[in-house]
Order: C-alpha cells, then sequence, then structure tokens
C-alpha cells in the first residue's frame, strides 16, 4: 500500500479567476463493492463518505458539503417553473431556497445505487427521470444541465419535460445554504511541477492526461503506479472527483484550459463502475461535461487525482486493506 506524503517546496502560479465556495467537502460517490481484483478502484477508497441528518421538517442537512436540501422534491414543472418554485418556497422555515448548482445536484447522488441513484432513507423516491439544475448550457439556452436518476448528468432540451410538451419527468429539489458562501480568488493554482490544485475541492490533479488511451483495468494500474511531483499517492478519482472539474461556461473541452492546456475533448475514465451494469464504469466527456458510461474493456484517456496533505488530515482518509478488499471482489462475483 503506497501512501506517503511528500511535502516539498514549489514555485506556484495563479491567476485572477475567482470562485463561490458553497459546499465544505466534495462528498465520496457512496460506491461501497467492489467490481474488480485491481487495486485502485473507487470501492478501495473512502475519505468523505456520504452523511445526512434528517432535520424532520422536510429538509435534509448533508453533513459534508454542509447544505441543507428539500427532502421530497417539489415534482414535475418547467424550468420556468422551477426557478419561480424555488424563489416562493417556504419549507422548514426558511424562505432562502434556490436551484443547485450542477455540482452541487450531482454531489448528492449515490453512486452505489440505480433508479433513483440516491440515498432513499433520507431522500424519498418519485417518479423523477431527471431533476433541474440552475445552469443553462452556455451559448444555448433551449438546454438546461440536469441530473438524472440513473447516476449521471448532462445538458437537455428544456422541452423534453411533461410540461413544456414533452415526454420525460423533470422534476425540481431545491437546495439552500446553510452558511454563508465564500469567495476564492482563485480557483486553480499551478503549482509548477505538473500538477495542478483546485482550491475549490483541494484536489490536486494530474495537469496533462495520459497520451495513452488504456482500457478500465489498466487506467486503475496506472494511477496507482504514477510517481509525478515526488508524490505516489495518486489514483484514478471517482466520478464525482472528475465532474468537478467540469466548467459548464465553456465548451470543446469544457474545463479550464489554462491549467488544463492538453485536456482536449476525449473521455476520461473515473474509479466508478455501475453497479447494475458491472462491466461498465463512468466516464466524463470534455466536450460539453456529461457524465455517462462505457464497456471497461474499451479505451479511455486518463487524469489522475491526490489528496491535498495539508487537508487529508480533516478527512476520513480510510485506504482498504488490499488483502480485504480481494475478498470481498471474489465474493460479489460469485453472486453476480
Amino acid at each position: 500500500m503506497k501512501k506517503s506524503i511528500i511535502f516539498i517546496l514549489i514555485t506556484t502560479f495563479s491567476f485572477a479567476q475567482s470562485v463561490t465556495k458553497t459546499m465544505n467537502l466534495l462528498p465520496d460517490s457512496g460506491q461501497n463493492i467492489s467490481y474488480t481484483s485491481t487495486f485502485g478502484e473507487d470501492n478501495d477508497y473512502t475519505i468523505n463518505a456520504p452523511s445526512f441528518t434528517n432535520n424532520s421538517n422536510g429538509t435534509i442537512t448533508d453533513t459534508v458539503t454542509g447544505l441543507m436540501w428539500q427532502q421530497v422534491d417539489g415534482g414535475e414543472m418547467t424550468i420556468e417553473n422551477a426557478f419561480i418554485y424555488a424563489d416562493n418556497l417556504v419549507l422548514g422555515g426558511f424562505s432562502d431556497w434556490r436551484l443547485p448548482s450542477p455540482m452541487e445536484s450531482f454531489s448528492i447522488l449515490n453512486h452505489q445505487n440505480n433508479n433513483p441513484a440516491m440515498n432513499t432513507t433520507f431522500f424519498t423516491a418519485s417518479t423523477a427521470e431527471y431533476w433541474w439544475t440552475n445552469t443553462y448550457q452556455t451559448g444555448d439556452n433551449t438546454k438546461v444541465w440536469c441530473t438524472n436518476a440513473g447516476g449521471g448528468i448532462g445538458n437537455h432540451p428544456k422541452s423534453e419535460t411533461i410540461s413544456a410538451g414533452g415526454i420525460k419527468k423533470f422534476h425540481v429539489r431545491v437546495v439552500r445554504n446553510n452558511s454563508i458562501p465564500t469567495t476564492i480568488p482563485n480557483h486553480f493554482t499551478d503549482n509548477g511541477n505538473g500538477t495542478i490544485t483546485d482550491n475549490l475541492t483541494q484536489l490536486i490533479w494530474q495537469k496533462a492526461p495520459n497520451i495513452a488511451v488504456l482500457t478500465w483495468e489498466n487506467a486503475l494500474a496506472y494511477a496507482e503506479n504514477l510517481s509525478l511531483a515526488s508524490a505516489t499517492d495518486w489514483r484514478l478519482p471517482n466520478i464525482k472527483e472528475l465532474q468537478s472539474l467540469n466548467d459548464e461556461s465553456v465548451t470543446n473541452p469544457s474545463a479550464n484550459t489554462t491549467f488544463f492546456p492538453t485536456i482536449g475533448v476525449h473521455n476520461y475514465w473515473s474509479s466508478t463502475s455501475l453497479p447494475n451494469q458491472t462491466t461498465k464504469s463512468w466516464y466524463w466527456n470534455t466536450q460539453f461535461g456529461i457524465t455517462t458510461y462505457d464497456t471497461k474493456t474499451n479505451s479511455n484517456y486518463v487524469l489522475c487525482v491526490r489528496g491535498n496533505p495539508a487537508t487529508l488530515a480533516l478527512n476520513s482518509l480510510d485506504l482498504k486493506p488490499k488483502k480485504q478488499r480481494l475478498s470481498q471482489s471474489i465474493f460479489i462475483k460469485n453472486n453476480d
């Protein structure tokens, strides 16, 4: 098990690119079952395990992000009515409800579950196929970013919902801040050593993706064996970590190319498997920023991640022993 943390003196470069921080920490995907004997899959890392509190007033607090959510979604409606609904809702004694950002909406999904990919112990299941966010596709106000009950996120025509004449069920689930959001003056920092620090999530990223496409199993191995910037604790990111890099204000690619100049328009593997189609894994596509899935034997690009040593001590980092993970994998395979 390689998890050494090496402190080195480096020169960093920042540019004026402020960002509003509404989430304390980025939750894990929730995946807790093993699907391979290759070390490095999502299940092998527990960093910020999803955690919720039922406030017994129709609201749920995410204790990882600090956000408060509507427990029962508000039902199917157009995006225009969703904004009005959020602005006028009084729930749990609060009136400052709003539609979530794409990153916030994606943060409450649970990728161990499917249809809905949520923790239904806390969030009441509904007939929703999608949930609105507050973000239109850049350059096209006929499309809106939405999370879906299968665990993905994408840009969808707003006309697809039933209330707009479509055949799909787009629901609204609102959110509010439990504390005043803060402004981070620099979203990213170039560490000058082939790595980029995301100051919003406190994750450290490989600046240049792997130039050779890899199968999912080989991507796991590549990340686990990567040595970069005197660090060896690199890993393949889970799907929430990958999605956190998406910038909905740009396309082709949908990422900050000042800090990731060679990211291009590609599919990037995550370490997260599909629980109902275990031969497939989630990936992030950088044309617009959707998350979807591919067969693990196909080849995609790799962008590795590691935790920030300055903040890891604050998190519940649990690196599962390989022997334990292998025995769990055998149990799962025998019951497929």
